[in-house]
């Protein structure tokens, strides 16, 4: 892997234009658990919610059907990444954008980590976990625009507040798809971490850059859909991989 690794660093060195790639295994690393998965240090309230199925819960259907459960579950997972800090993958891609001209980081997880690590130039695909919107509106609520409520409703119009993030059945934010898209396309050196790449339409960012002629560089524990048509490809978990990199 040692000759892999200092391909791979040498490419990113002579990088001017980075796109990087996040799926849920860097925030695993971090303890966060998959949508199904184990909770944060032994916090037994998941026994609270193992009947129900997330499938059923992150719908806007389910919010208008029974918006008080819905968001219950969403405080709940508020609660247990509030209990986490971001890793070293996290804190080495901060240290990437920070020598790097033009680097956009791309993300498909909710829970805000990069920007609390320090990431600043942030595409979340799929929302962001820790932010409220109006369910009628989409507009981002502060507090000062809510009214007190399980869920809050909305001081201006009066409807339920959601979480941030995009459900089942719904688009991804058609800004933020095409500026990852656009990030693919311009890049020299493609960086994907993490992601399974199976999950549509981010699967198609690193296609998208080999196409556009990108160098594509994979970090994950296992191999992937991508992983026959990368540059380079290195094995192992981002908070491991990363740090060396970069460093």
């Amino acid at each position: 892997m040692d000759e892999s690794l200092d391909r791979a660093r040498a490419l990113l060195l002579g990088a001017k234009r980075i796109a990087v790639l996040t799926g849920a295994g860097i925030s695993a690393e971090s303890g966060i658990p998959t949508f199904r998965g184990a909770t944060i240090g032994g916090d037994h309230t998941a026994g609270l919610w193992s009947h129900f199925r997330p499938e059923d819960l992150a719908t806007p259907e389910a919010f208008a059907a029974n918006p008080k459960t819905v968001w219950e579950w969403y405080a709940w997972r508020r609660e247990l990444v509030a209990k986490v800090a971001p890793n070293a993958g996290h804190a080495a891609l901060v240290a990437l954008e920070k020598r790097t001209p033009h680097c956009t980081l791309i993300t498909q997880n909710v829970d805000g980590l990069h920007a609390r690590a320090g990431s600043r130039n942030v595409i979340e695909l799929h929302g962001n976990l820790m932010v409220d919107r109006c369910f009628a509106e989409g507009r981002v609520l502060g507090p000062a625009d809510e009214l007190p409520g399980t869920p809050p409703r909305c001081a201006r119009c009066g409807a339920p507040v959601r979480p941030g993030v995009v459900w089942f059945g719904e688009a991804l934010p058609q800004k933020a798809l095409d500026a990852a898209f656009g990030a693919a396309q311009r890049c020299d050196v493609f960086l994907s971490v993490g992601t399974s790449n199976v999950v549509e339409p981010a699967a198609s960012l690193p296609f998208a850059a080999l196409d556009a002629g990108a160098a594509v560089i994979e970090v994950n524990p296992a191999r992937t859909p991508l992983s026959a048509r990368v540059t380079i490809a290195l094995a192992g978990a981002a908070g491991d991989v990363l740090p060396r990199l970069v460093g």
